[in-house]
């Protein structure tokens, strides 16, 4: 597999993004040593503050064509509430390394390369997952595959499609918009998804992972991943993912925004098939877009830490005992 590398010197001093990098390994192809391996780039904050219990950690995922970057204004916020906070980049995106061929990258090879960051290589539990976009279609189908690692899930502007239900207008447009265009715009794509202009500080973070068009296969990719059909590659798993979700009791958070057209009403369907969402104070932030990290990041944030502040009895008591 050839791999593409940004250069670290891309990320020098970018504005509000203070974290220290972290880095693992993980294997480019499950079960094909000579395929190699892949470093995947990940923020992860410490506790400072006291408000939640140590053990909590909160794991936030981005999705098309964003990174960790999105979450710059949340992370310090879930910090100072007393948690953990983990912040990966996808394989393609951000700090972490990206494959040359669009090819390289299947829906199950970018679950299996987050699964094996967060489980195999952190060991992450008690895990409280915001996910937004394809933070949402992998965390989800995470969520699915390896329910005890979860106490609370909070679902933001995404979705977990099965290809049985026709996908929105508004992302048919997005997918024939992003396969035709000969350069791919990624800060003016993150900037069209938010209510407010970024400044020119966000605009140049946002470009910063891709030197050039080479560097794009994953983010061109992406949004052909998207199961259109129930046969498509994945839809399979993401129903079995499903019917793990349909006895998810744990507290189930929807924090969508007023002026997504991309996954508006997919809240609905949550509220209706995952009994964790009964009796959560489900919000929607107004005044933001799809991108709503950006434009409310602190709301959101704190809705995040009012819900685990509310349920505490949900964090396993083994690791609690090991955290103290």
């Amino acid at each position: 597999m050839d791999v593409l590398r940004t250069p670290d010197e891309r990320f020098d001093n970018l504005t509000d993004y203070p974290f220290a990098p972290n880095y693992h390994h993980v294997d480019a192809v499950a079960g094909d040593a000579s395929a190699g391996v892949l470093r995947m780039h990940y923020v992860d904050e410490p506790a400072t503050g006291t408000v939640c219990d140590p053990a909590e950690t909160v794991l936030c995922l981005h999705g098309e064509p964003s990174w960790s970057y999105l979450y710059r204004s949340m992370v310090p916020m879930f910090s100072a509430a007393g948690m953990r906070c983990v912040a990966p980049d996808l394989v393609g995106f951000g700090r972490s390394d990206k494959p040359a061929l669009r090819s390289d990258y299947t829906y199950d090879r970018h679950v299996a390369w987050l699964g094996q960051l967060l489980f195999e290589r952190l060991d992450l539990r008690n895990i409280t997952l915001v996910c937004q976009d394809w933070g949402g279609l992998l965390g989800l189908r995470l969520v699915g595959e390896h329910p005890d690692r979860f106490a609370r899930v909070v679902a933001a502007n995404t979705f977990l499609p099965t290809g049985e239900r026709p996908l929105s207008d508004a992302f048919h447009r997005w997918r024939q918009f992003s396969q035709e265009i000969e350069e791919f715009p990624v800060a003016a794509i993150v900037n069209g998804g938010c209510v407010g202009q970024l400044s020119a500080d966000a605009l140049a973070a946002y470009d910063a992972p891709f030197p050039t068009e080479d560097f794009k296969a994953g983010a061109r990719q992406f949004p052909t991943l998207v199961p259109d059909s129930p046969d498509a590659p994945g839809a399979a798993a993401s129903r079995a993912a499903w019917a793990e979700l349909e006895t998810f009791d744990r507290p189930f958070l929807t924090a969508f925004s007023d002026s997504d057209p991309v996954t508006a009403g997919s809240e609905r369907l949550m509220h209706r098939r995952i009994p964790g969402t009964a009796g959560q104070p489900h919000v929607t932030i107004t005044e933001a877009g799809h991108f709503l990290q950006e434009d409310k990041g602190p709301q959101l944030a704190q809705a995040v830490i009012d819900l685990v502040a509310a349920t505490p009895g949900h964090t396993d008591l083994d690791t609690l005992i090991q955290a103290h």
